[in-house]
């Protein structure tokens, strides 16, 4: 019985510390407490937003939210949700992603409670992919530079991580933003 409550509570310890690490074991992360999803290093990849046609709306919107918008195929941008409003993290910079879109389909029913969460087994929050916690964050893919991903996709987000350059990048299908910490 001894050995049932134990690994009961070894196994609730653990769960209570967990975290997602994609593409090896290691991760970026040197302290992986406040860590909920990291990537690993030198992949020169990043992490894709959802492309949307329509601006999520309501009261389950959370702040933070990013996507890229393509309402307008031929000026399509990187947006955020802060402070109750959308917020081009693109700085006026559009790209013209007609012909990717072309491809995209137009006529699919999404089920709003679908998604996926880290952190917690329930959000109300929307989303593809959910983070809640109140002490835990993701740790963005790291690179040294952008020009050493080959084919940076429309969406992709990335941590720029260089001395004199430490700053988010977010590439919106033509030109690369960069937002370093005030």
């Amino acid at each position: 019985m001894r050995k049932i409550i134990s690994l009961i509570i070894v196994a609730c310890s653990v769960s209570a510390y967990s975290q997602v690490i994609i593409g090896n074991e290691t991760g970026t992360a040197a302290t992986k407490t406040s860590v909920l999803l990291e990537f690993a290093a030198g992949q020169n990849k990043g992490l894709i937003l959802p492309y949307v046609r329509t601006l999520p709306t309501g009261s389950t919107l959370a702040e933070g939210t990013m996507l890229l918008d393509t309402r307008s195929a031929n000026t399509a941008r990187v947006m955020v949700y802060r402070n109750g409003a959308w917020f081009d993290l693109s700085s006026g910079n559009t790209a013209n992603l007609s012909t990717i879109m072309t491809s995209q389909p137009t006529n699919v029913t999404e089920t709003s409670a679908a998604k996926t969460i880290i952190g917690a087994t329930t959000s109300n929050a929307d989303g593809v992919l959910v983070l809640e916690s109140n002490s835990q964050a993701m740790v963005l893919p790291t690179v040294q530079n952008t020009a050493d991903i080959p084919s940076p996709a429309p969406g992709m987000m990335v941590y720029v991580n260089r001395i004199g350059g430490k700053r988010l990048a977010v590439y919106n299908g033509s030109a690369w933003t960069y937002w370093k910490p005030q």
